[in-house]
């Protein structure tokens, strides 16, 4: 399994709201899912993935609810409002902006 790799700040926040985007999930779910689209590259530990979950839920960008999860367990589910739609909009296009720009210096150089 390759090593984990390091997340740009801020990163792992607009991952989060896009991994929710579709659909209200539950932490590890979230993690889960991040972990096997990225091919098993993005693993988020607990200790950074919860931190980043009550960040969000405080900025008002997401909101949780208990309910039960796919083996019947209770967990708290999260989900989008709509300011955290309209953040993970922002995000995306500064994303595409950043990752424009480091590009044209790695083709350039």
């Amino acid at each position: 399994m390759p090593p984990s790799a390091d997340l740009l700040q801020g990163t792992l926040d607009m991952l989060i709201l896009k991994a929710i985007a579709l659909e209200p999930e539950h932490g590890w779910a979230i993690a889960q899912r991040i972990q096997q689209i990225s091919g098993n590259v993005l693993t988020i530990g607990q200790g950074s993935l919860y931190p980043a979950l009550h960040r969000l839920e405080y900025k008002g960008w997401i909101r949780a609810h208990w309910g039960a999860s796919e083996n019947n367990r209770r967990a708290r589910f999260y989900s989008l409002t709509a300011a955290g739609r309209k953040q993970l909009s922002a995000e995306l296009e500064n994303w595409g902006r950043l990752t424009g720009a480091v590009n044209l210096v790695l083709e350039r150089i």
